[in-house]
């Protein structure tokens, strides 16, 4: 775990900071005794008392998602996010910044936005109510500290101790994200747009998305964030009726969905089918 990455977390028990574990802890010990292990596979479980109300992506979720990302059909969604963060840090950053993944999931978009900054001028934190998908960003991203919390809940981290928080895909707590961010950081929020993977939703049985998205992000961060960027992307890809399934089952939708009834449903597609990723990079900095 790098050490700056801890420095920025806090106990949930009573607040105060963590003791920086020395090589081959499997613990991590506050200022005031608590300790919460370390699992085996590298992840770092914060959650006290009674839990959480929302449903983890199970394994078979985290399966589908992992070999999806894999298979590199949003690599350009990848690179767009790497770029923005690298540019940013480049001029705003502090060293070692700190990079927040709010909702990880495996990892995979983190570790893209890392690779692209200078090695070593980065920490990072994961964030993720799922322990199957922490156990593979734990394994893609061994020296970040990724910790299995509820982003509804306070986050497990000090004020204005991060350079950028990034949500992809995950729920978005306002006013602890402006909490923990520096003054000047960046908030780069990703959603899909109305027309996002239109060509097959309907024959995966994938969840519709609201027409008016964009104007309730701005405005449910209105109180705490100014937008000052956003952009389109488009992503063209050709995918085997493996792909499509496994991109429902890697959404919300994948909650409600059999695999192998999916994978039947969608036996008679071609060989490739053409679809389109649509997304929406939106930047946001805290309200001073």
């Amino acid at each position: 775990m790098e050490i700056a990455a801890v420095n920025a977390l806090l106990c949930p028990h009573c607040g105060l900071s963590f003791n920086n574990p020395a090589p081959g802890d499997n613990a991590l010990v506050c200022a005031d005794g608590h300790s919460f292990d370390i699992a085996r596979q590298g992840y770092l479980n914060l959650l006290t008392g009674h839990g959480t109300k929302f449903v983890p992506d199970t394994a078979a979720m985290v399966e589908a998602r992992d070999a999806f990302l894999d298979a590199g059909h949003y690599q350009g969604l990848g690179d767009a996010l790497a770029e923005k963060v690298a540019a940013h840090l480049a001029t705003n950053g502090s060293v070692p910044a700190l990079i927040v993944d709010a909702g990880t999931g495996t990892g995979w978009y983190l570790q893209q936005v890392l690779a692209a900054t200078a090695s070593g001028s980065s920490a990072a934190v994961g964030l993720d109510i799922s322990k199957f998908a922490l156990r593979r960003a734990a394994r893609r991203n061994p020296l970040a500290v990724n910790i299995v919390w509820d982003l509804w809940r306070d986050l497990p981290l000090g004020a204005d101790t991060a350079d950028v928080v990034l949500v992809i895909f995950a729920p978005r707590n306002a006013s602890e994200f402006a909490r923990i961010l520096k003054p000047g950081g960046r908030l780069v929020v990703v959603t899909p747009l109305p027309q996002h993977l239109a060509e097959i939703a309907k024959e995966a049985g994938m969840l519709g998305i609201q027409e008016d998205k964009e104007t309730a992000l701005v405005q449910s961060m209105a109180a705490d964030f100014e937008l000052v960027d956003s952009q389109e992307l488009l992503v063209p890809m050709e995918l085997s009726p493996a792909d499509v399934g496994n991109v429902a089952l890697m959404g919300p939708a994948g909650h409600h969905m059999d695999a192998i009834e999916l994978s039947h449903r969608l036996a008679h597609l071609p060989e490739k089918t053409r679809a389109t990723a649509a997304f929406r990079i939106s930047v946001f900095t805290p309200r001073v």
